[in-house]
Formats: structure tokens, sequence, C-alpha cells
């Protein structure tokens, strides 16, 4: 416990039962965000190290006695630790994985004390180029440290001594949130029983790497940039952000999903001949790079597209994903969805073979949906019923631990 600044226990969300009660029956209710200040150095994989940094995390649900069935979610690129809940009883939209979190929901609250932070490098509480370097006085902006999927992990670690959690019950993500549950296997194999990898890869492609660098040159070509340090000039690189998250758009959805919802509708009933909105697809890309760009921070889409591009675990073990897999523990749920062309479903079962291979116990699902990589932030009753018998079966092993590894 010698990281913490000040010690903070773990414990259930802030909710009470009258707030609670304003929403429905399998919410979480009102939930708060907490922070946690380690002050012991953090060694990180480009060769510098961070001598003190913040992680703002929330929980939901009760720590039992052995801490035994404490769950761990890993976000993905644009997430954040607000995952499940409202802070207030006007807000509209909860947490980002809502559908998934809360008593009677595939985690479910009512037997699993649940973690989930904000990453390392992250713009919504914990240290990262927003935050003011100590060095400095100033923001650290680009002279905040490039991060890995490692580093996230270790950081998670010192949350979790922190919090008292020896071992998780299951660590859980999608996407990029995916690759930190599989380094947690590979890397911290004695502190999980389970791991739950959602709508992932073991190594971006070619293209998908090539995705990531026209949003980073959209970013980093914007006038209002400067090199980073904007903060310093008081103003945002607003137009490259919005065009990062709009080539970013385009690649969660599938195209069944973006022609069922769009089509070739027009705003108005007639073509202009311009170069003005005129369709419907375009008016929602500009809303999403609009809104996206005023509430995230650009230094930090270029860390966490450089962690989805550094991310090959199989590169420390010979480039042989098998040996990397090799080092796991726990058993594994692994779920793909057919229209997510990002991380296609071949993908997924390149971890499963690995897995097979390896002779770890995996399970596996392909879900068919229409919605193409966010699939896994979307309710589906067949993807909740095979995501929700997992997680019974990681209950089970709590409550008869001579079942556990």
């Amino acid at each position: 416990m010698s990281d913490q600044a000040t010690p903070v226990a773990a414990q259930a969300s802030t909710a009470t039962p009258e707030a609670t009660s304003l929403f429905a029956p399998d919410s979480v209710g009102l939930v708060s965000a907490r922070s946690m200040e380690f002050m012991t150095p953090l060694m990180l994989a480009c060769g510098r190290e961070l001598a003190s940094y913040t992680l703002v995390y929330e929980t939901y649900g009760k720590l039992n006695a052995d801490a035994s069935n404490a769950v761990l979610i890993c976000h993905a690129l644009s997430g954040n630790h607000h995952a499940a809940g409202y802070y207030d009883a006007q807000e509209r939209k909860p947490g980002w994985w809502d559908a998934y979190i809360g008593p009677g929901k595939p985690i479910d609250t009512r037997h699993f004390f649940v973690v989930s932070l904000n990453n390392l490098g992250g713009c919504h509480g914990s240290t990262g180029p927003s935050s003011i370097n100590p060095e400095t006085g100033k923001t650290y902006g680009p002279d905040f440290p490039v991060l890995t999927v490692k580093d996230w992990v270790n950081s998670q670690a010192r949350l979790a001594d922190a919090l008292g959690i020896q071992k998780w019950a299951a660590v859980i993500g999608g996407s990029l949130g995916g690759m930190q549950v599989l380094q947690w296997a590979i890397s911290q194999p004695e502190r999980l029983r389970h791991a739950v990898v959602i709508a992932s890869t073991p190594r971006l492609s070619a293209q998908n790497i090539a995705f990531n660098e026209v949003a980073r040159q959209a970013i980093m070509s914007d006038p209002h940039f400067y090199n980073g340090r904007y903060a310093e000039h008081h103003t945002l690189p607003r137009h490259g952000l919005r065009l990062a998250r709009m080539i970013g758009h385009i690649t969660y959805l599938s195209e069944h999903s973006m022609g069922q919802k769009f089509g070739r509708d027009l705003r108005i009933d007639k073509l202009n001949y311009g170069f003005d909105v005129e369709f419907q697809v375009e008016s929602y890309l500009r809303y999403q790079g609009e809104s996206f760009s005023e509430r995230f921070d650009a230094n930090t889409y270029l860390l966490m597209t450089k962690a989805l591009d550094y991310f090959d675990p199989a590169a420390d073990f010979n480039d042989d994903l098998v040996t990397a897999v090799s080092q796991a523990t726990c058993d594994f749920m692994v779920i793909s969805f057919t229209t997510d062309w990002r991380f296609a479903p071949a993908r997924s079962q390149e971890i499963v073979n690995a897995l097979v291979a390896a002779g770890k116990a995996v399970s596996y699902a392909c879900i068919d949906s229409p919605h193409g990589h966010d699939a896994f932030l979307i309710p589906n009753p067949r993807y909740q019923a095979v995501f929700s018998a997992y997680m019974h079966k990681v209950h089970a092993q709590i409550t008869q631990p001579t079942q556990d590894h």
C-alpha cells in the first residue's frame, strides 16, 4: 500500500437507496469517480519513467471478504473509467458499458466488485499529456512519454495492490481493452482467473496501422496543433481531431449498419451541387467529429493509437503467439462479431488457435451482428446470453473455490 498518497478503501458505489430507486432495477445507479496517487516511479517500456502519477477509477458492487470477486474492466481507445451508472439523476447517458454492467447483467454487480479505470495517458483524470508536468509547471503535452499496453497492465496491477486485490476473478475488455486483457494473461498470469477478450486482435494489421497513421496526421497537420503544445497557445487542434474521429468512426461501423441507418438519404429533398453537407451520413460524421473534439485530448489520441500499433505480445517470444499465450494460467473467453472488419473474427480465431495449441482452456463465440466493430458496446441477445453464461462460470468458481486453478 506504500504507493498510495492517501489510503482509499475498496467499497461499493456511492449510490443511496433513495437515489438508486430513480433508476432501472438493473442499473448500478449513482456512482462517483475516485482517484489514487502513486508515488513510486513507474518504469516504462520506452525507457523513461514517471516519478508519480494518478489513476482515476470507479467501482460498482461490493468486494467480498477474501477479495476473490473483483473484476477489472479495461477500456478501448476513447473509453474511460465511467463504464456504468450515472453521475446525477439528470444525466441522460449512462457509462459506456452500462448495458453489460449491473444487477442481473452479464457483469452482475450483485456478485462482482467491478473496477473500471481511466488508463495512464488518458484525458479523463488519470495522469496524461494534459496533466501538469511537475518538472516544468506546464502541461506535459508532447513531453508525456509514449506508452504501451504492457505499461498499462503494470499500472493497473499497482491499483489492484492498493485496493487489496491479489487476483482478479476476471479481467475483461473489448478492442484495445481486449489487448490489455491478453497482456494481463501473459505478463501477470498469477493475478487473474479468467480473461474475457472481446472484438480484439493479437496485433494490428498493416491496414489498421495505416488508419491510425492517417488519423494522427490529420491531428498533427492542424495549424493549431503547435507540435503538441497547443495548451501553451490556449487553443485546440479541433479540426484535426474531428477528422481523426471521422476516420476512426467509419472503421467502427459496418457497411450494412451505415446503409441501414443512413442509406443515401439527403438532408433536404434535392442536391445542391456544392461541397457542403448534403447526405445524412455526412452530417452524422461531422457531428461525431465535432462532439469528440470537445471532449478528448489530441495528444492522448496520438498516444492511444501508438499503443495500438505497438501491441504485439508474440514479439517477446520470437514472434510465436503460441509460446506467448503459454505463459497464461487462466481460462479464456474470446468473442468476435461477424461484421467487425476492423478486428475481424479471423483475428480472434488467431488467439483461439494459439490458446488451443498451447493447451489452454478457451471458449469462443462469433456473434452475428450488423453493427461492425462497435457491436461489443451494443445490446445483443445472443452476445448477452453467451457473456452471461461465461460470467456465471466465473461466479461459480468464487462460490466453489475447489474448482479454482
